[in-house]
């Protein structure tokens, strides 16, 4: 990040990476939550990739996992996700809603700012 340009620590972020299979992205999922790195998560199956790896194609049925949390746990989101993923090289992307239910902001923040 640029130094001029002011980091907003409660900013919404919603964290998405894909896994294997549904117990695997069930057990991360859970794991997010349990440690306060994300509010809540979701899971969508019967995701489709098509992917080049080691100059092969390849084709996969995967688990998309979507995250949400705020910038200020973007760097422990990131490193647990890393530590924790099956996979060598894990997609793990953030987006920045431009805009989101004031409530459920204030929520999300709650809930990863809690230390239960």
């Amino acid at each position: 990040m640029s130094k001029n340009i002011p980091v907003n620590h409660s900013k919404l972020l919603v964290v998405v990476t894909s896994l294997p299979s549904l117990d695997a992205a069930k057990g991360l999922a859970r794991a997010l939550v349990e440690q306060n790195l994300a509010a809540c998560a979701q899971l969508t199956e019967g995701i489709h990739s098509i992917y080049r790896w080691e100059g092969k194609i390849c084709e996969e049925q995967e688990v998309l996992l979507s995250a949400k949390t705020i910038e200020a746990k973007w760097l422990e989101i990131l490193a647990f996700i890393q530590s924790a993923h099956p996979y060598d090289l894990p997609e793990i992307l953030a987006f920045s809603p431009e805009q989101h239910e004031r409530q459920y902001g204030a929520w999300v923040e709650s809930e990863v700012n809690s230390k239960s």
